[in-house]
């Protein structure tokens, strides 16, 4: 597998250039890197992933057919999010026979199953607390933290990606961890005290 890590920390100017250019490998390494988080973000809005993995695969056919146009794309992780985003809100209007105008307020995500190194030294118990306490939230503002805090996005680039102002997303991430950490704070005191020796 190609070395991929370079995706973290800066836009691919270059690569969108490569792929305008026409190289599939540069190609194929955008891909790599972005379609297994828009998987996730997809079927947090379509529930079917068959129907994810399809949207996602469409966003980038179309990406690759219009290539030439790639080095305009200012940043190319939004850019992604919010194709990936319309093509599934237009998946579940078509669905549906109807026109979903508020979306965000009402759809359901499922939290990522991934667990990170450091999580494994958590209790599986508290992670439960944990996964509990994120999927309590309500559904805009779950959203809103798998994408900050799972997908590793800024504030910003949520924001553009969720049609909301920037303090709008700082408020809901301040309400996420609120209540996420209340409900662990809540696991630890519930502990019975051991007895101190004296």
């Amino acid at each position: 597998m190609p070395d991929i890590s370079h995706y973290m920390n800066e836009e691919p100017f270059a690569e969108l250039q490569r792929i305008a250019d026409g190289d599939e490998q540069a190609f194929r390494r955008l891909f790599q890197y972005y379609s297994p988080r828009l998987n996730q973000f997809a079927y947090s809005i379509v529930k079917v992933k068959e129907a994810a993995a399809e949207i996602v695969d469409d966003v980038f056919i179309k990406l690759w057919k219009q290539r030439e146009k790639a080095p305009a794309i200012s940043n190319i992780r939004v850019y992604l999010y919010v194709a990936v985003k319309n093509n599934s809100l237009n998946y579940l209007s078509s669905k549906a026979h109807r026109q979903i105008t508020e979306p965000f307020n009402y759809i359901d995500i499922e939290l990522s199953r991934d667990q990170a190194p450091d999580e494994k030294m958590i209790s599986a118990e508290l992670r439960d607390k944990i996964t509990a306490a994120v999927e309590s939230l309500p559904p805009r503002c779950k959203m809103i933290f798998k994408l900050v805090r799972e997908d590793g996005l800024r504030y910003k680039d949520v924001a553009e990606i969720l049609n909301l102002a920037v303090n709008t997303v700082d408020a809901q991430m301040v309400i996420a961890v609120k209540r996420i950490s209340e409900k662990v704070q809540a696991h630890f005191t519930a502990f019975p005290k051991k007895p101190v020796k004296k």
